[in-house]
């Protein structure tokens, strides 16, 4: 099927990812590619609930990632108390969605799994006691969370990454009983997106910003800003957002400790939560 541009869908994908009308249409395309294509974040939802078959297969999906050494330094908290959801919600930011989303994940690094298998089994450990089992449980994580969101979408849900989550960690630990050495990474709300509400696929830095030739070329992102911060506004201008030029923005996110609105303190926060970072 074709737009009233005369596009076809993996065309038309293709050109809302990147508002790019001189990239050449994909050759090669299948359900997949569309939903991956597709993805737009999602901030209004309807109140129907998501239920525990669907829940299963997500956390299934999420389960079929890869994962370093096979050791599954990941879990998952799913909260659907309305009452937990509101206490967690002024710790992430204060975002709305997640008292409207029928369904908030809390993906975890988790090392507390192996050291309780090990001492169940009499013997001690002591690699994760070190950065690097930290940097694998929060890959294996967000691996497990991205496969998570593919399949939802798939199955007609939309969602929306709260990283907001690691602005106050401890609290986070606190209210949903976290043991030592497991992280809140992000938070997920869930659900059925509002047809009443809806968002469209946000434009991202052209793929010659990104991909790199045989060596990194630190000249390639700043020779494509301009044309995105006129991407963006474009979009901005669409969907009736408050406008805001995507360089200066980002420039702000990082250019001061108080930009990272509370992040700034992580390295005493994971102190706090057992771990050691050896």
């Amino acid at each position: 099927m074709n737009d009233a541009h005369g596009r076809n869908d993996a065309a038309d994908l293709l050109y809302q990812r990147y508002r790019d009308p001189s990239l050449p249409a994909p050759t090669d395309w299948n359900p997949v590619l569309e939903t991956l294509l597709s993805h737009r974040s999602t901030r209004a939802f309807l109140p129907e609930p998501v239920s525990d078959e669907r829940l299963a297969t997500i956390i299934a999906a999420a389960s079929s990632a890869a994962t370093s050494s096979n050791i599954q330094t990941w879990s998952v908290v799913a909260v659907r108390d309305p009452a937990r959801k509101s206490r967690l919600r002024p710790f992430c930011a204060n975002q709305a969605h997640i008292d409207e989303a029928p369904l908030f994940l809390v993906f975890l690094a988790d090392l507390a799994r192996i050291e309780a298998i090990a001492a169940e089994r009499g013997q001690d450990v002591e690699a994760t006691q070190f950065l690097e089992m930290l940097i694998i449980g929060i890959v294996d994580a967000t691996l497990a969370a991205e496969n998570a969101v593919v399949a939802l979408e798939s199955l007609g849900l939309g969602s929306v990454y709260i990283g907001g989550i690691r602005n106050h960690p401890e609290a986070i630990a606190a209210e949903l009983g976290l043991p030592p050495q497991v992280f809140p990474v992000f938070g997920l709300c869930v659900g059925t997106p509002d047809p009443a509400r809806p968002t469209a696929i946000k434009p991202r830095l052209p793929p010659a910003a990104v991909l790199h030739l045989e060596q990194y070329n630190a000249a390639q992102g700043p020779a494509t800003a301009a044309a995105y911060d006129e991407r963006m506004s474009e979009f901005q201008a669409e969907q009736a957002m408050t406008p805001e030029v995507w360089t200066s923005r980002t420039i702000n996110r990082v250019r001061t400790p108080a930009s990272l609105t509370g992040r700034d303190r992580l390295r005493a926060a994971l102190a706090n939560l057992g771990f050691a970072l050896r």
